[in-house]
């Protein structure tokens, strides 16, 4: 656990101990038809019209959990790729980051009820960390679009640019297909979706200090002449030289930022990082 960063630990921590402590300490009631820990009756997230409805709830709804299997999945997912981007963001923003993609989460989830069934009160519960678990995943896709991972059961490597993508279509499609398996999919989009306009914010304001790789798309280019084609071949020989000596540059700071985190970095270091 020490070598877990700060925030990270923390949550899995957290997240075990609430688990545990309404299991044990509250047992299980009937609620909506189905059986469910009291706490998570508490601090569970309910339709904005219940009157068991309580504001606090779009925070405290992350940290509770259905059952052993739903508490598992989203730790291990937390543990094996939040400590990476823990370790390469820092903790505070982290952390920001973390409860912006769960409580947009709930607000997309609430919405999404609302747009289905109006007024009605009699809705259901949404727990579980998995809107701020995929926002996660948004983001190690960004940051590290080109990295390699293994994904049961895909026999093959596969580039996390793509895996987020087959997550978020996987997502989208049972949330348009499926109704009443128990699983909150728009609730997953919207961790993603305000994972997503975070990142972009603080790209697009200068004030973040990693540097994000997002795929370009492929151009059409019209047919050039042989002198030409030439000419464009040795400005890119000397372009793609330059680039990938900047290339081995910026994978050592990023290596240094996955080490000992951003604020170790020289100011001389955050500007190469920053320019473009």
């Amino acid at each position: 656990m020490r070598s877990i960063p700060t925030v990270t630990r923390a949550l899995l921590i957290l997240n075990v101990a609430a688990f545990l402590f309404a299991k044990m300490a509250f047992g299980e009631t009937m609620i909506y038809g189905e059986p469910m820990l009291k706490l998570n009756c508490i601090l569970g997230l309910h339709y904005f019209t219940s009157p068991d409805f309580h504001i606090y709830q779009i925070v405290t709804y992350m940290f509770m959990h259905g059952g052993w299997e739903h508490l598992f999945f989203n730790m291990f997912a937390l543990w094996m790729f939040g400590c990476v981007v823990e370790k390469a963001w820092g903790t505070q923003r982290y952390l920001v980051y973390y409860l912006t993609c769960g409580i947009g989460a709930g607000l997309l989830q609430e919405l999404a009820q609302f747009m289905m069934y109006g007024l009605n009160p009699a809705i259901g519960l949404t727990v579980g960390a998995s809107g701020a678990i995929y926002g996660i995943l948004l983001a190690f896709g960004m940051t590290w679009p080109e990295n390699k991972i293994f994904i049961f059961p895909i026999p093959v490597p596969i580039k996390a640019k793509w895996f987020v993508c087959l997550y978020a279509a996987i997502e989208l499609f049972s949330a348009l297909a499926t109704t009443g398996d128990g699983v909150a999919h728009v609730a997953h989009l919207g961790g993603m979706l305000f994972g997503f306009l975070l990142i972009r914010h603080w790209k697009g304001g200068g004030q973040f200090g990693m540097r994000f790789q997002m795929p370009n798309m492929p151009e059409f280019k019209k047919k050039k002449d042989k002198n030409q084609a030439t000419d464009e071949r040795n400005k890119d020989w000397k372009y793609n030289q330059q680039q990938m000596s900047r290339e081995e540059i910026i994978d050592k700071i990023l290596d240094k930022v996955r080490r000992n985190g951003y604020e170790s970095l020289t100011a001389e270091e955050k500007r190469i990082l920053f320019e473009k």
